[in-house]
């Protein structure tokens, strides 16, 4: 059985090398005793260097984006293998405010390719932008799943984090709503039944996919118990080391 997975992705925060460095020993020191639970923090890629000297053994790094090539005239890019020799291991890839700029399925598929092949863990975002009435998302999400791991190999599949993002429910979006533990239940069952498709069951069965709607301290209990999820991804709450702390520590009791 795989543990289930605290993800924090700060986005475009904090302001300072100082507050990153603050946030992240509070957050490192608060799950000291965390056995059962993997906790990783996605950084902007200004911190990482100074986050990698206080890493810990309970606390592993991540990256907010990668490039799709190692080396090369691409101006203001990182390549995975910077990332990974710096001390990244995960990175988050097709997330929706990257999709808003423009990031197409394909684009991510190149990215998740180039990452694998420098031993980052992937976590790929997924979800639909609306619930329409004639189901709709359904499709739309097929599309993404199979169009962004098209050509990846079976076996590295079960290397990859599947991060359900509904759209509609992220905090950032206008007329928001909260999605529930049944919305993620319904989609989580709905992914690893598309990936069964394209891999196997023992595969699927190895491979995490978690939450990433906006989860936070409130109702992260209730996702991770009837959610269908292997973890959780918070953006907001993961700004406030206390809040994610929180999280964290209730994901760890309900591993127990």
């Amino acid at each position: 059985m795989t543990k289930k997975i605290i993800i924090g992705n700060w986005k475009m925060n904090p302001q300072t090398e100082k507050e990153a460095e603050k946030w992240f020993t509070s957050i490192s020191q608060s799950v000291g005793r965390v056995k059962n639970t993997e906790v990783v923090i996605c950084a902007p890629f200004i911190y990482l260097d100074k986050l990698t000297k206080i890493i810990t053994s309970k606390v592993k790094l991540g990256a907010q984006d990668a490039f799709w090539d190692d080396i090369g005239p691409y101006t203001g890019e990182i390549s995975p293998e910077m990332l990974y020799n710096i001390g990244a291991r995960y990175v988050i890839l097709g997330h929706s405010e990257r999709r808003a700029m423009g990031e197409t399925n394909e684009l991510v598929n190149k990215k998740i390719k180039s990452t694998l092949a420098s031993g980052l863990v992937p976590i790929v975002c997924i979800g639909e932008k609306e619930r329409d009435p004639n189901h709709e998302y359904f499709k739309n999400l097929k599309t993404q799943v199979n169009e962004c791991l098209k050509g990846v190999a079976k076996t590295s599949i079960s290397k990859i984090i599947i991060a359900y993002e509904p759209i509609w429910a992220i905090s950032s979006t206008l007329n928001r709503r909260d999605a529930t533990s049944a919305d993620s239940r319904e989609m989580a069952v709905f992914i690893r039944k598309i990936l069964s498709d394209i891999s196997s069951p023992e595969i699927v069965s190895n491979t995490r996919v978690i939450y990433g709607g906006s989860a936070n301290e409130r109702d992260a209990e209730d996702f991770l118990q009837n959610g269908g999820v292997d973890g959780l991804l918070p953006g907001r709450a993961s700004l406030d080391p206390k809040k994610f702390s929180e999280i964290i520590k209730i994901c760890e009791a309900l591993s127990k």
